[in-house]
């Protein structure tokens, strides 16, 4: 008889990529191993259609009121729960209310995952009215309740460590099969360095903007910036495309190089790599900054590139402009490093273990 599996998410199904990329891919091979699986956002899609929109505060407001009512609704349900997964947070602001009200009255063990340093203070200026409420110092109680904890990667890991003992590593995943399924072509010219990010982490591309003006002096080249807002600066060889789920893959596939400016600081330790794995899945020549899981990801020189400083960048840039064949042997060794350890095949035995008793 498949066992019941709650799980508890801050979004709507198919929405968020913290959500896509680490545990919703795996949903029809926990399904196939026996678990019958409810999903429950916390956030509806109207409400969180509004979330990063200006202004709209009383909407914003009365969509959260609805959100708390449907997570107290579905409290008692979980009591016929076998498993219980939750992502990040059981509500988008407060206190861990519902993690207390699980572990401690339901007496329910709980998995939690997470894949930032969500811990420290991160927020849009839209939202900044709710800042207050959101509760940071939460997570600690969150990993402290769990029977188990999921981190994205060894600085998350380490960090929960702190605070429950059985803690484990499963990075964000591509899904080599089902969505990054396309390839770039290194023949087409002009050749295109690329970018892909919110408009909130535009802001790291500006070190290296000067780098990307001087190249176009003596290189011919586009410099593609898929996002959901138009970048603010101008440059000759700038393009924009919007960000679009349904032709996210089809506009990342016009890339050749990648680039993934980071600057070093405790957010950036948190994160996942995830720009640089897509980038690599697609047989992309890859550049990172030397910062947080990128160091792990990327064997320098082998399967991309690490670039600290404006010089690096623009010797990295440059070879990767001049030699087709370097950039053709860096893709696919990238490729070959996202299979055998960034895939969802080589992780999916990982998400299945966790329902088991092991």
């Amino acid at each position: 008889m498949p066992k019941k599996l709650f799980i508890l998410a801050p979004y709507p199904f198919g929405e968020a990529p913290s959500q896509r990329f680490r545990f919703e891919q795996y949903i029809d091979q926990l399904k196939e191993n026996e678990l019958d699986i409810e999903f429950h956002p916390f956030l509806d899609h109207k409400t969180w259609s509004l979330l990063y929109s200006e202004g709209n505060v009383f909407s914003k407001a009365w969509g959260m009121i609805r959100s708390f009512g449907r997570r107290k609704l579905l409290m008692l349900k979980l009591l016929k729960a076998d498993y219980i997964f939750v992502h990040r947070e059981m509500a988008h602001l407060g206190p861990p209310i519902f993690e207390w009200f699980v572990a401690k009255v339901l007496r329910k063990k709980y998995i939690y995952d997470f894949d930032d340093a969500i811990w420290l203070p991160n927020y849009s200026e839209t939202n900044s009215s709710f800042h207050r409420l959101k509760a940071y110092w939460k997570v600690k109680y969150c990993i402290k309740w769990a029977w188990k904890v999921t981190a994205g990667n060894d600085y998350l890991a380490e960090y929960a460590k702190r605070y429950n003992n059985n803690v484990q590593v499963i990075p964000t995943t591509i899904d080599e099969k089902g969505h990054h399924n396309l390839s770039c072509d290194h023949t087409v010219k002009p050749l295109t360095i690329g970018w892909t990010g919110t408009h909130t982490t535009m802001r790291y591309l500006d070190p290296i903007l000067p780098v990307i003006r001087s190249l176009e002096k003596d290189h011919t080249f586009k410099f593609i910036i898929i996002s959901n807002e138009a970048p603010e600066f101008e440059m000759d060889s700038l393009e924009y495309i919007k960000w679009n789920k349904t032709s996210e893959i089809e506009d990342l596939a016009r890339i050749q190089i990648g680039i993934m400016p980071l600057v070093e600081d405790i957010w950036s330790e948190g994160k996942c790599g995830f720009k640089g794995l897509q980038y690599m899945s697609m047989g992309m020549a890859a550049i990172l900054s030397p910062v947080g899981v990128n160091i792990k990801i990327i064997q320098n020189n082998k399967n991309g590139f690490l670039a600290e400083n404006p010089d690096e960048w623009d010797s990295c840039l440059r070879e990767l402009l001049e030699n087709d064949q370097k950039r053709i042997d860096i893709g696919e060794n990238a490729r070959k490093t996202v299979h055998e350890v960034y895939s969802v095949t080589a992780n999916e035995q990982k998400y299945i273990n966790l329902f088991k008793d092991i």
